[in-house]
């Protein structure tokens, strides 16, 4: 069996920065258990599907991404024994002293009833997976009329606002080139964001571009045959037509890790939501969409997660408490047009924690920010674990 100082399960965005991080701090023996070899930056796949960059761009071989002197296992987790402190993969066990949980949240694309069967075809499809993000392009520019659904499953989502961006960018689209849509933007929260001063700014966004938004509801049923969905409202059920649709998968943790001693009542890794570290076995860390923290899961909260991971771990391994704390801070710059966004920036508490000196509303001719600042922040410098 092999063992290692550090093991890391998840190879996506929290783990190779985490990764990187702990190589900078002079960590030699990091392994980090990954079976895919694609490393993908999906925040693009938002614009991807809105005719605003190419789905290559958001792609790169895992191996050039992950820093040098780590070792990388090109295989998946299937159980975790903490008391015995082992991982257990498909095609081996490994041994671990210090763990560091980050596979990512699962798309339960069969949650949704129909949605396996008609995404990727016949106007439907899902900016959640590189392979449909373009289909989604291809159905918005070539509609012209008609009824346009954009839905959010309830429950725990990674980049929350995504359903809402691809919806913008389709009626900003629309309108720029004359075509008669009609938009629904179907929501399962109370709101129309969960901070309300970015929601006050996103609804004078729906209503400029003829969004029609239902609160409190949800998509519960694709029906390919007929072309329409059946969604769930506070008052009964009701069917919507569709020319075109996005519609985002529900969404839940990995299945070894629900059922491990590592999770707590939502499936998801029972960490402390300030130190990140686990409650029960103090030897394990998570941070990602998999912690079972309430903030939103972002790529922007990894940023701020990392280093208190890294920085807790080692103090831990110097055999002093965790001496660093995450408050929670997440952002999510909401595309609303070709160029423009609202970058929401939060914490724990809910309320807005701007950093860029950005007001809370839409910044107008800020789209290239979006697709190309940020990417270059991401490949070069957070994945390098400098930033």
């Amino acid at each position: 069996m092999r063992e290692f100082q550090v093991v890391i399960i998840g190879g996506g965005t929290a783990g190779v920065t985490v990764a990187a991080r702990l190589r900078r701090a002079g960590v030699s023996d990091v392994a980090v258990v990954e079976p895919s070899s694609t490393h993908y930056y999906q925040p693009l796949w938002t614009l991807v599907g809105g005719g605003r960059a190419s789905v290559e761009a958001s792609a790169r071989p895992t191996g050039a991404v992950l820093p040098r002197g780590v070792t990388w296992i090109r295989d998946s987790a299937v159980e975790v024994r903490a008391l015995s402190r082992r991982v257990v993969l498909e095609r081996e066990e490994i041994s671990y002293r210090w763990l560091v949980v980050c596979p990512g949240i699962r798309l339960d694309w069969d949650r949704l009833i129909g949605l396996r069967e008609a995404v990727g075809r016949d106007g439907v499809s899902s900016n959640y997976a590189y392979e449909y993000a373009p289909a989604m392009w291809k159905f918005i520019r070539d509609t012209r009329s008609g009824t346009a659904v954009f839905g959010m499953p309830s429950g725990p989502v990674k980049c929350a606002g995504a359903p809402q961006k691809i919806a913008y960018l389709a009626a900003d689209h629309w309108r720029r080139t004359g075509a008669s849509v009609e938009v629904h933007l179907v929501l399962p929260g109370p709101a129309i964001f969960g901070v309300p001063e970015y929601a006050a700014v996103l609804e004078r966004v729906a209503s400029r571009l003829g969004v029609r938004v239902h609160l409190g509801s949800e998509v519960v049923e694709v029906r390919p045959a007929r072309r329409d969905v059946v969604v769930r409202t506070p008052s009964g059920v009701m069917t919507l037509p569709y020319d075109v649709a996005h519609l985002v998968p529900p969404q839940s943790a990995p299945g070894w890790v629900a059922r491990s001693a590592l999770a707590g009542e939502s499936g998801f890794v029972d960490v402390d939501p300030g130190t990140l570290r686990h409650r029960e076995f103090p030897e394990v860390f998570a941070l990602g969409d998999v912690a079972g923290t309430p903030n939103a899961k972002t790529g922007a909260a990894v940023r701020r997660q990392a280093p208190v991971v890294v920085g807790n771990l080692l103090a831990a391994r110097a055999g002093v408490e965790p001496p660093f704390g995450y408050g929670g801070y997440a952002s999510c710059p909401i595309t609303t047009g070709r160029g423009s966004l609202v970058l929401a920036e939060f914490d724990y508490s809910g309320r807005p924690t701007p950093s860029l000196g950005l007001p809370v509303g839409e910044v107008r001719d800020f789209g290239l920010v979006k697709r190309v600042g940020l990417p270059f922040l991401y490949w070069n410098l957070m994945l390098r674990g400098m930033v």
